[in-house]
Order: structure tokens, then sequence, then C-alpha cells
């Protein structure tokens, strides 16, 4: 995939925000600094119904958010964006109760997964970004799941 600009990595985040596989879905989104990882995610978050300002968990590692689901207006969706960057303690994991996260409903997404190796599950969609000429952004993306395939047919169709 190429997202040549915002408009167009918006109109992947909108497109997954339609899908019903994204409500327990578990993207990771790798690249270097400056990639374009957090912009993906808070254009999918506004996507998805957050208002307000959308903050990098940089330093936090994990910011919580519950909207109503706009598949299923009766509902709450609650969704947890992790920035691992800063993560380097495995104690941190269990402490912060990362496992009890992952393990309920809802939808997470992931910066810097590599930096949890091992203590994270399988995602079902793994992102790639990289900066490419005149700042377009190339996007690997890659299914581990079902789920992770529908949610690619939605991104790339």
């Amino acid at each position: 995939m190429c997202w040549p600009h915002e408009a167009a990595t918006r109109a992947c985040a909108d497109a997954l925000a339609a899908c019903p596989a994204l409500r327990d879905g578990f993207i990771a989104l790798q690249g270097e600094l400056g990639a374009g990882k957090t912009t993906f995610v808070r254009l999918l978050l506004q996507a998805l119904g957050v208002q307000g300002r959308i903050k990098s968990p940089t330093y936090a590692v994990v910011e919580p958010y519950s909207v109503v689901d706009p598949l299923a207006p009766a509902e709450a969706l609650s969704i947890w964006h992790f920035d691992f960057y800063r993560f380097d303690d495995p104690r941190e994991w269990e402490d912060a109760g990362f496992r009890d996260i992952f393990a309920s409903p809802g939808l997470k997404l992931a910066e810097w997964p590599d930096k949890a190796a091992g203590m994270l599950p399988v995602p079902d969609l793994v992102l790639q970004i990289a900066v490419g000429d005149d700042d377009v952004r190339q996007v690997q993306a890659t299914a581990r799941s079902p789920r992770g395939l529908r949610l690619l047919e939605a991104c790339a169709g």
C-alpha cells in the first residue's frame, strides 16, 4: 500500500473503522520514528468517534478510550493505544495489567511492539510503515489471523 498524503492514510483508517472485524482486533504498527504510526492511530481513533485530544502514550505506555461503537450504537467500544518505545521492564507487563487488557474485548493498537516481544499475543494485522521519497508512506500490511485478513481486505479495498 502507499499513503502519498494524509487523505490516503485517513481513507485506510476510515475503511478499518467501518470493518466489524476491528472491534476485538489487535493491530501492531512498526516503523522508524516519524514514520506515521501515531498519525495513523489518531486518524483511526477519530474515525471511530474519539473526541478531543488524542495524545501519544509514549510516556504512559497506554492510553485507554471508550466510544459508542459506530456499528452497534447501543454498545461501548473499548480501545487501548499502546506505545512500547520506552518499555524496558518485563515486570511492568504484569504490574500494569497488560495481560488482562489484551485478554479483554476491545481494540488494541500497539506502536513499537518489538519492545514487548514475547509478551504480546500475535497481532491480527501488522502495518510496517516506511517513509519514502517526497514523504510518501510505503505500508506493508501483513495479516496474521483470519480477522487480520478481513482487516487487510477492508484497508486495501
